[in-house]
């Protein structure tokens, strides 16, 4: 279990790409993720340098990336971090940063969501079970149809 758990805030670069396939739904897309930090010579913030993740979303969570996720969306993505290199014929190695997305959010720091919780289709209706009786049971005592019981309060002291 020794993973790299990673979660990034960025800038969605590249429009969602969905795919069904045997082992069910996928996405992707690029997340621009750019350092910003205070130049005190300048006295503003800048723009460092920037890294770019390739995010993978599968299952339920590709169906909604691919329904609510557009480029240019300041998003959150937590998930496992995967650094691949590559050599291919003729070419430089470069090297891949993937990131297996566990949980793609929009930031709300920078603008509003409207959330709706996805349907499932595949959910059987579920059974109507009737309301659990929360109130407490009275203790045994006098009943209150007893009107000859009065209750006696002792005499002032004077």
């Amino acid at each position: 279990m020794n993973e790299t758990i990673v979660c990034v805030v960025g800038n969605v670069a590249t429009q969602p790409v969905y795919r069904e396939s045997v082992a069910g739904p996928s996405a992707r897309f690029r997340l621009a993720v750019t350092a910003r930090y205070w130049d005190r010579e300048k006295s503003a913030w800048t723009d460092g340098h920037t890294n770019f993740f390739t995010v993978w979303a599968n299952r339920q969570l590709a169906v909604n990336v691919a329904a609510c996720v557009e480029v240019g969306q300041p998003v959150l993505v937590q998930g496992r971090l995967k650094v691949r290199t590559e050599t291919r014929e003729g070419q430089q190695p470069w090297a891949s940063a993937d990131i297996d997305a566990v949980a793609i959010g929009h930031d709300l720091a920078r603008g509003t969501a409207l959330f709706q919780r996805a349907a499932r289709p595949d959910a059987p209706p579920a059974a109507a079970r009737p309301e659990p009786d929360w109130e407490t049971p009275r203790p045994p005592g006098p009943s209150d149809d007893d009107s000859d019981q009065q209750a006696t309060l002792p005499a002032p002291v004077t």
